[in-house]
């Protein structure tokens, strides 16, 4: 039976590096965000999100990603209808791709939001990704372009990172890439003796 194993960290911890370089040692890894997008885009989501969120999300016959954003952000209780279209599709999407993965002892599934949508429940082992806040901070309004406040009210609909640590099994503190690849080489080390 292949292990999963879940790797999580707050926005701008570098979880997606870190899935990029263990992905690079030939370990399959599933990122949810990648895989949600895709199915955002299937034409099954695309009717659901329709008929809850009504016309005004859909554009050019596809999801208005923007809007969309605009209607969940800071509601919880449409984020919610939009979660319940969309995890359940991805999380038997990532059942399908685990059975096609037999050769491996243990698969990753990278997902920003692993605790919050309650898929860590399925994971044999949990990585979380953490970086200090300011360094956070910096990355995301770097790579977004955007400011620290809208960096801190994204932050702020995600756990907060000790309680995703104290959760977790193993955890990395990426602060430079050669700490951090050391880091998951003795996690994977680890995880391949178990």
């Amino acid at each position: 039976m292949t292990k999963i194993i879940g790797l999580t960290g707050g926005i701008g911890s570098g979880k997606t590096t870190v899935a990029n370089y263990i992905k690079s040692l030939g370990i399959p890894v599933y990122i949810a965000d990648e895989e949600a997008k895709k199915i955002m885009k299937t034409k099954t989501v695309i009717e659901s999100v329709q008929n809850t969120f009504g016309e005004t999300v859909i554009k050019n016959s596809q999801i208005d990603r923007e809007k969309l954003a605009q209607l969940v952000f800071n509601h919880p209780e449409q984020l919610q209808k939009l979660n319940d279209i969309v995890h359940p599709i991805v999380k038997q999407n990532f059942e399908n791709w685990v059975k096609k993965q037999i050769n491996h002892p243990f698969v990753v599934k990278e997902a920003a939001i692993l605790f919050e949508s309650g898929s860590y429940k399925y994971c044999d082992s949990i990585i979380t990704v953490t970086a200090p806040l300011e360094t956070r901070l910096q990355r995301v309004m770097d790579r977004d372009k955007t400011s620290r406040q809208s960096v801190l009210d994204r932050m702020k609909n995600q756990w907060p990172e000790d309680e995703k640590i104290a959760n977790s099994d193993y955890v990395i503190h990426n602060i430079s890439m050669e700490h951090t690849k050391n880091q998951v080489d003795n996690i994977l080390k680890i995880l391949k003796n178990q």
